[in-house]
C-alpha cells in the first residue's frame, strides 16, 4: 500500500470515528462545538490522524462526564 493510500485510509478512519462520536453525543443530548480531524505527520511518513474534540463549556463537560459515568456503571 502506498504512503498516500495509507494516509487516506487513516483520515477516512478518523472521519468515521468523528461522525460516530458526534452522532452518539447528539443522541445523549450533547453537542460539542467542534469535532474535527487532523493528520499528524511522522518522520516524513503518513503518520496518523486524530479526532479533535475541541473546547466546550463547563456545563457541556459536566453533561459529557455524566454520560460517560452512566455508561461506565453498566
Amino acid at each position: 500500500m502506498t504512503t498516500q493510500r495509507r494516509a487516506v485510509r487513516k483520515i477516512n478512519e478518523a472521519e468515521e470515528a468523528r461522525d460516530a462520536l458526534g452522532a452518539a453525543l447528539r443522541r445523549a443530548g450533547i453537542q460539542l462545538p467542534a469535532l474535527d480531524v487532523r493528520s499528524v505527520p511522522r518522520n516524513g511518513a503518513s503518520g496518523y490522524s486524530l479526532v479533535t474534540l475541541g473546547e466546550c463549556s463547563a456545563p457541556v463537560a459536566c453533561a459529557l462526564a455524566a454520560v460517560i459515568e452512566k455508561g461506565a456503571a453498566r
